[in-house]
């Protein structure tokens, strides 16, 4: 059984390592690694069932997830909780939501990047979107896990670097019709709409949309900085990254990113 689990390891880095993007791909493995070991999964027994699961998804999530009020009382204790809380989700809808827009969108992002700057672009626009979120909710108990405040800010780094982009997108008003739009379009209305429901948010269990707008906002101002005094700057100028044949870039995603926060327990 060892073996066989080494040999599909094996198969798999060498399969990310031949990629183009391999951090995004190696960071998609990794939580999905993560998450099915976890209690959330129900792939392990050991956790038991019923109340006994329960309970351990709760420990589980509060030992490796942000409690803001945890975080600033015990700050030397809680520091590291915000790139720990990154790579652990509460459901399966919610690794695969993350999981399903880092995999659309983190690829182009990191190419234009490097490897090293995307990953570490990532860990820190995803480490500060989970501090902004808890020190808005200084006093809150509930624990707050997920990947969402990262990928948020992959979603802001694109829309920068590649703003023309094509995102096919399913609008549930339009009866799920996949239609095509500028990134122009599709990211910052994705915005907009986490800004409303951020507006409306509780300090219970859920979602937490203002992680989403920290990230967002991060991404976006450090692609500004970071590539913004180049020749050309983003995609369209002359300095841009070429990608295929350098036609219009076409992405396909659904409509937004499985959002951040304790969904479960």
């Amino acid at each position: 059984m060892i073996s066989t689990w080494s040999r599909a390891a094996g198969r798999t880095l060498g399969a990310v390592r031949g990629t183009s993007a391999p951090m995004t791909y190696g960071l998609i493995a990794l939580c999905a690694l993560i998450f099915a070991l976890g209690p959330a999964s129900g792939l392990v027994p050991g956790y038991g069932s019923g109340d006994a699961l329960l309970a351990a998804q709760r420990a589980y999530f509060r030992h490796w997830g942000v409690v803001p009020a945890e975080l600033f009382e015990k700050p030397a204790g809680a520091a590291l909780t915000p790139a720990t809380a990154l790579f652990v989700h509460g459901s399966w809808v919610h690794l695969l939501g993350n999981m399903l827009f880092l995999f659309v969108f983190g690829a182009m992002t990191e190419e234009r990047m490097g490897r090293v700057e995307f990953t570490l672009f990532y860990v820190g626009c995803g480490y500060l979107a989970l501090l902004g979120y808890a020190a808005a909710n200084a006093t809150s108990g509930q624990s707050l896990v997920g990947a969402s405040g990262a990928v948020s800010a992959v979603l802001g780094a694109f829309l920068y670097l590649f703003p023309r982009a094509r995102v096919t997108s399913l609008l549930p008003f339009l009866f799920f019709l996949p239609l095509r739009f500028p990134a122009w379009v599709v990211l910052p209305l994705w915005a907009a709409l986490q800004w409303l429901a951020a507006g409306r948010a509780s300090d219970g269990p859920g979602v937490a949309y203002l992680a989403h707008l920290v990230g967002f906002g991060l991404g976006f101002g450090y692609a500004w900085v970071r590539y913004g005094r180049k020749k050309g700057g983003p995609e369209g100028g002359p300095g841009r990254a070429v990608v295929g044949d350098g036609r219009a870039t076409r992405v396909k995603a659904a409509p937004a990113p499985v959002t951040e926060g304790e969904k479960q327990p």
